[in-house]
This record gives structure tokens, sequence and C-alpha cells, in this order.
């Protein structure tokens, strides 16, 4: 995983970064049509509908990214039903864990899905690739703590659209800002700046990029990108090379300071 610069501030709300973002990339707008001639062909597993509208307070803050084009790192989660997950990952066991953004910046950032009673889904780990269980009608939210002394930027993406905006995601869009040392839960797509339509895992044919964009191409992934403020990120690409070639036996003896 390439690292490079990312995040975001919220205290368990979310103060969204979106009015003081530049202008973002517009989605296609959803195809004409209210109702289909036939039933469409369903496809198996699970996305993510547009469920009940929760209370969910957000603002606006100020956040420079320091390198605009480039995240400090990036990260998929894949979600399904247990016959899913068990065909993508070929694996017949399952542990209750969360992923933790790799490459340098895993020591700023973890992230996972939650039920609706606040336990990390289960899942599991294929290389650098994450699985997650759920459960047809389940609630769930995103997860992200903020292990750092920075105020980071995180980007979110479900089934291949902003959690912000609904439109098809990118990471030139704005995002959620988390403070240090704090926790952001995403518990829908936003509506306002006060309420969110919750995610629920549901069939492909009655997800919310099926039913508004006639679209399940990305169905199943949880989209992560991560920034960090202008000038706050230590960690350049020069001072982990010097770390990485410190020599731990430089000399015989000791010498006073």
């Amino acid at each position: 995983m390439n690292s490079r610069h990312f995040l975001l501030s919220l205290l368990l709300g979310a103060i969204l970064a979106s009015c003081a973002a530049p202008s973002v990339e517009r989605g296609a707008p959803a195809t004409g049509g209210s109702a289909f001639a036939e039933a469409p062909e369903d496809r198996p597993g699970l996305g993510t509908k547009w469920g009940e509208t929760r209370k969910s307070s957000s603002g606006t803050t100020r956040f420079a990214r320091a390198t605009p084009p480039e995240p400090l790192a990036t990260a998929e989660i894949f979600y399904n039903d247990r016959a899913g997950i068990e065909a993508m990952a070929a694996a017949s066991q399952l542990r209750r864990t969360w992923p933790v953004i790799s490459g340098p910046a895993s020591s700023l950032v973890s992230v996972g899905l939650k039920d609706q009673s606040g336990r990390f889904l289960p899942g599991l780990s294929v290389g650098d690739r994450w699985f997650v269980v759920g459960e047809e009608g389940r609630r769930y939210s995103i997860w992200a703590r903020n292990r750092s002394d920075l105020r980071l930027e995180i980007v979110l993406s479900v089934d291949g659209l902003d959690v912000l905006d609904g439109r098809p995601a990118s990471i030139r869009k704005r995002g959620y800002v988390i403070d240090p040392h704090r926790t952001l839960i995403v518990e829908g797509f936003r509506q306002s700046t006060e309420a969110v339509a919750a995610f629920r895992f549901s069939p492909v044919r009655e997800s919310y990029a099926q039913e508004k964009y006639r679209n399940t191409r990305n169905v199943g992934v949880i989209g992560i990108a991560l920034f960090h403020e202008r000038g706050t990120y230590p960690w350049s690409d020069r001072e982990v090379r010097k770390r990485l070639r410190a020599n731990p036996f430089s000399n015989h003896f000791a010498t006073p300071p």
C-alpha cells in the first residue's frame, strides 16, 4: 500500500469537510424510468440499501490536504453474506476482527465495520484484502479510530458511491475530519447536516446503487482514502528511509555524550 498523506476530524459525531472543499466531481445522474418492464436479474450476495433516516449531526471545518491528489493511504473492505465470502476468499473459518490501514499509515488509523449492536462484524484477511460477513436486513456502520496526534481526513465510499453526496465516489471529493485520538462512526449516506439514511445489508437488486443508478458493478466493497493535513505529518519518505538504514552495530564500545 503506498503511503502519502490524509485524515479527518470528528468527535463521535461527524464534522463535515465538504464545505471547505474545492469543487468536486459530479456523478452521473440516475437514468430515467421509475419501474422495470420486467424484474432485473438478481445477483447473489449482499448490497447496501438506502435505509431509514437516523439522526446524525455534522458540521464544517477547514482542512488543507498536504498532497491533494495523493492519499496517504487507501484500503478496501469487501463484504458479503457468509456463502459469498467463502467463495470470494476460499476460506471456511471466520474470525471476529477488524482491518487496519497497512503501511506507514497503519499506526495512524484503525477502520472496521460494526453491527447494529456495536460489535465488530466477523471477517478474515487474505493477503492484503479484508472480507467481512454481513446479514441481509441488518444495519451496520463504518467505524474509524484516529490513533495519532494529527487531524486526518477520511473519504469513504459504499458500493462505489460517496457516503456524503451519494454520487459516484472519487478521492478528489472531501470527507470527514477526525480529530486526534477520536472516533468517527458513519451510520449511513448523508441526507443533511442532521440526518443520514442508514446502511442496511440487502439483496443486490434492492441496493441503493441499483435503485438510484441501475448499476451494481461496484456493489460489495467499501472504499477508504486517508489524507493528512498540510504541515503536520513528520514521516516523510526520506525520514522513513533513514530509519530503515539505521545501523544497530555502528561502534565497538560506548563513549560519553
